[in-house]
């Protein structure tokens, strides 16, 4: 049988006309040293090393990728030259991309807010917002990092042993970053706040300290979720809770565990802000040789993927406690991305958030890693545990488990069916067993993929 050689190349290094013409090469069983070359409506033959005998009205020369198995050197060497080139390809390609880079940085106009920024004032003592203290506090030594925190023994392991013995009693705060429970000298003279307080504690804790707020301070917020009761947003509550509209307002978000962070291990997130100022000042202000900060205008997105994605999390959780496996598990996250595509859509998100480093990002690293907090709730449901004894086990809040009601309610304003959110919602209220609730969104009926 002759065997059938196309050049793999789409644009082959060869004659234009020949490209459009040579349909096939055969190898002759009769004639070994021969190749047939067959043209649109004529045959010539070749010897296999050259094209002396071709016509000269159609000069042919054969791509260099054709292997010919008659000659097993000259199929060696022309895969040689393909890797050869190949890799050519690829370090060209990085070359391209790192002279952009360099040709970006250059050309950047660099307004440097880290050097013009003398304070940070950090609110809360938690997992998070201690790691990004420290990381802020790496930045510049000169910098004072003021911790507002409640609890007086935070406060004295901050200041005395520079650690935060609750959380990261291994890990050394630097020397800038120091504790009070005096909100007036925490704040006084701040250039930027980065609100670590957990959702459904926000507005109590800000209306208490409001008096104290400069209205022009910006404040980064990194809690994420969903207040139960209002369904507003760290965008909503804060300005609000401090009785001011036009408090300056940014959101941090992206899939970044504190203990990584804690540990300098290269991180990716999001800064947004509807003023592209402000969220370029914030980006400059955090991004470092270990994090990457990318900005975004689209808020509403950023804040409704970090809040959503907790509650997807415990689904995945109750998934892994349950032993389902890894087809459902991978087909429960798929579900819950369109959810929450869905619903941010809804609101005026962009679907690029969701598909970005605050959505899909976020929703891999909590969905999949045994140290996500809303994660580990999942599990322990999965594998028959009471929501209460799991909370009162544990020393961090998590945020997707106060978070489900208000999801399933902005669902219901916006009129979008989100059936494993939902499922997690009546799981949390003790209405839905997994079991049950496994069964029941198994049962749904079999439709088109949207």
């Amino acid at each position: 049988m002759p065997a059938m050689v196309e050049p793999p190349f789409s644009n082959p290094p060869f004659s234009s006309k020949i490209s459009h013409n040579l349909k096939s090469v055969h190898c002759s069983s009769q004639a070994p040293n021969f190749l047939t070359i067959r043209y649109n409506s004529r045959t010539t033959t070749a010897c296999s090393g050259s094209a002396e005998n071709i016509d000269p009205g159609a000069p042919v020369l054969l791509p260099h990728s054709i292997v010919f198995s008659r000659n097993p050197n000259f199929s060696s060497d022309i895969s040689n030259r393909t890797t050869k080139d190949r890799r050519e390809v690829v370090r060209l390609a990085w070359e391209k991309l790192v002279r952009w880079s360099r040709s970006w940085r250059s050309k950047a106009k660099t307004d440097d807010v880290l050097e013009r920024t003398n304070k940070v004032v950090v609110l809360g003592s938690g997992s998070f917002g201690t790691a990004m203290a420290a990381h802020i506090g790496n930045r510049k030594s000169q910098l004072e990092v003021n911790m507002l925190v409640r609890d007086p023994q935070i406060c004295r392991s901050i200041n005395e042993k520079h650690c935060n013995i609750k959380y990261f009693p291994e890990h050394k705060l630097p020397e800038n970053v120091v504790a009070t429970t005096d909100a007036k000298a925490a704040l006084l003279n701040a250039d930027f706040c980065l609100h670590a307080v957990p959702v459904q504690f926000s507005s109590s804790f800000l209306e208490g300290i409001a008096d104290c707020v400069d209205p022009g301070l910006p404040f980064i917020s990194l809690s994420k979720g969903l207040e139960l009761n209002t369904l507003r947003m760290m965008s909503q509550i804060i300005p609000r809770a401090l009785r001011n509209p036009r408090q300056p307002y940014i959101v941090l978000s992206g899939p970044s565990f504190a203990l990584e962070l804690m540990n300098n291990l290269p991180t990716a997130m999001v800064v947004a802000s509807k003023d592209k100022k402000l969220a370029k000042a914030a980006q400059q202000l955090l991004a470092s040789t270990n994090l990457r900060i990318s900005t975004s205008s689209d808020v509403t997105g950023v804040e409704i993927a970090g809040a959503l994605k907790n509650v997807l999390a415990i689904a995945a959780g109750i998934v892994e406690g349950m032993n389902l496996g890894n087809n459902s598990m991978a087909a429960l996250v798929a579900q819950g991305c369109s959810e929450i595509r869905w619903l941010a859509t809804k609101m005026g998100a962009k679907s690029t958030t969701i598909t970005g480093l605050s959505g899909t990002g976020d929703i891999m690293l909590t969905c999949f890693v045994n140290l996500s907090r809303n994660r580990t709730v999942g599990v322990r449901l999965g594998s028959g545990e009471n929501l209460d004894d799991i909370l009162r086990s544990m020393n961090q809040v998590a945020e997707g488990v106060s978070t489900a009601g208000a999801v399933i309610a902005l669902a219901q304003k916006y009129n979008v069916k989100m059936p494993v959110l939902t499922a997690v919602a009546r799981i949390i209220d003790n209405e839905l067993t997994p079991q049950k609730a496994v069964r029941e969104l198994m049962s749904l009926p079999q439709v088109e993929e949207v």
